[in-house]
This record gives structure tokens, sequence and C-alpha cells, in this order.
């Protein structure tokens, strides 16, 4: 991997979060109505031009840009309109819980999409190849709110097995076991259409790198099966795979608002909808930039992996 590689990446991350900066900021202030606490009725004119004067919010557009990029480049996001705190304090509240869910889900993804994927791929037209592809388009299909009202009428409601909503119950917080009790829904609805994703596109890459002459010239070596799939298909057809999870992260970190509010789930996505509801300007902008950061990330150290996996880019760089 070449410097000039990296430093290009690096970069481009770097021109994406000013672009989604600037983008979320206009949209949001350029969206008619205003704060929720500038609703209520019972205000009068001057008190309501003191709040706005007090938020910042009376100035320019422009003059309010460029005090916020300002702000966040000091690192400062400002503080909520809904809750009175710092906005990075109040993330930060909601992020572990945020990160425990889309870590699970997306270590679920993988466990379960990459081995069925490469399985399918390695024996299309296979009963095993019709059956997994039609599941995994019905779960591609399938409305998340749906799901999730689903699995809990069946295993919270008729079964009693799982705990509808939470984190936690009531005077057990810390105990492990109840909170992968109260995960295991949440995790499931979250994955479900990326283990279908993922297994699709892990079984078309599969397809096309099974067909190669160095992949038939193993099995007339009489490579292992396992060596086969693993050491030779798998790591070929990583590049396709890694970028569609990668496009998987923005779905578990920050589309995660329907899961966690379904299920009562204390994240940032349950969090960006009470902004949104609130017109919070200062928290939609935090949530955004946060979840922008960690897309992005992910995605640079996915761009700095594909070297790693293909000499041919290497070259490239």
């Amino acid at each position: 991997m070449t410097l000039s590689y990296l430093l290009k990446r690096v970069f481009h991350a770097l021109i994406v979060l000013v672009m989604v900066g600037i983008i979320t900021f206009f949209v949001v202030r350029l969206a008619p109505g205003g704060p929720s606490l500038l609703a209520d009725p019972k205000l009068s004119a001057v008190e309501r031009q003191a709040i706005e004067e007090r938020l910042g919010l009376s100035d320019p557009l422009p003059i309010q840009f460029a005090k916020w990029a300002g702000q966040t480049a000091r690192g400062n996001l400002g503080n909520s309109f809904l809750y009175g705190a710092p906005t990075v304090d109040i993330i930060m509240t909601r992020l572990p819980n945020t990160l425990i869910l889309a870590g699970t889900s997306l270590l679920l993804t993988l466990v379960v999409a990459l081995p069925l994927g490469l399985a399918s791929g390695m024996s299309p037209g296979s009963a095993f190849d019709r059956i997994t592809s039609t599941v995994s388009l019905v779960f591609v299909a399938v409305p998340v709110f749906w799901f999730g009202l689903l699995l809990i009428i069946l295993f919270a409601v008729t079964w009693r097995l799982l705990p509808a909503g939470g984190m936690n119950t009531a005077g057990q917080e810390g105990n492990l076991g109840d909170l992968l009790r109260h995960l295991i829904l949440p995790a499931v609805v979250l994955s479900a259409a990326s283990i279908a994703e993922i297994l699709r596109y892990t079984r078309s890459s599969t397809r096309t790198v099974s067909t190669q002459d160095y992949v038939r010239t193993a099995r007339a070596k009489g490579v292992g099966q396992w060596a086969l799939r693993y050491r030779h298909i798998l790591r070929n057809a990583a590049i396709p795979i890694l970028t569609a999870v990668g496009l998987q992260l923005p779905r578990l970190i920050g589309g995660a608002a329907i899961t966690e509010t379904i299920f009562g789930w204390p994240g940032m996505g349950r969090l960006s909808v009470e902004a949104a509801l609130g017109r919070d300007y200062p928290l939609i902008m935090g949530i955004t930039l946060f979840v922008a950061l960690a897309v992005v990330t992910f995605n640079l150290l996915i761009d700095l992996l594909y070297p790693w996996l293909d000499p041919r880019v290497r070259a490239e760089g």
C-alpha cells in the first residue's frame, strides 16, 4: 500500500464529511417550521423573539452556518434545544447502546450470510441454492416494522420467551444475561435485511470466482474443500462483499431508528426520531455528523483492506 493511496482515501473521506455537514445544515434549517419549544401557543411574540435570539435563530442563515461551522471545527456541537445539555454529552450517552445493537447485528450478518452465500454460490441451481435465494429475497422485501411487530407478537406475547422491548428489566441493570435476552429480537430484526443482501452478494461473487481457471486448477490438484472455499474463492470474492458490508453500515448505525423505536431500545436511532419530532437542530446535526463519521471511518478501513486482498489495487495505488 502506497502513501499516496492512503492520503487519497483520507482526503475523500474528509470531503464526504464536509459535504454531509453542509447539506444537512441547510436542509434542516430551510425546512418549514421551527423548534418545538417555539410552538407553544402561550408564548407571546416578544418571548418567541427572545428565545430565537438566545438560540441564534434570528441571525441570517449564512451567519448561522458560519457560527455552526466554527463551533463544529472546535469540537463544539452546541446545546440541545430539547434537553438543554451539550449535544455531544447526549449523543455519548446513547452511542454505546447503538454500538451494542449495531455490532451484534453486523456480527450476526457476517456469521450467517457468508457461509450460506458461499455454499449457495458453489452449488448453483441446487435445492439449497433455490431455497436460500428465495428466503433472502423475502427478507429484502419484508418491511422492518412488520417483521419487528411479528416477532414481538410471537416471542413476547404468544410464547413469552423474550422481552418485548427495552434494554434491561427493571432492577436488572448490569445483568449481562438480561441484556442479551433484550438484545435478541432487535438484533435479528435489524440484521435480517442485511443478511439477505450480503448473502446475495456473496452468492453472486462466489459464482463468478468459481468459474476462474485457478479454481479449476486447484480442484484438479486435489485441494481440500475447506481450503478451496475459504483460501481460494472467498478471499478473491471478498472485495465486492466488503463493499456491500460497507453499504450496510448506515442502516445498522443510523438506519436503526425504526427498530429502536419498535423495541424501545435507547440508542441513537430512537434519539434521532425524538430530535426530528422536536426540530432540535443541534441534536439532528450532531447525530448526522456522528453517523457520517462512523460510516466514513468504516468505509475507509474497508478501502485500506482492498490492497491487501487484491494486489492489482496495490499496483494501481
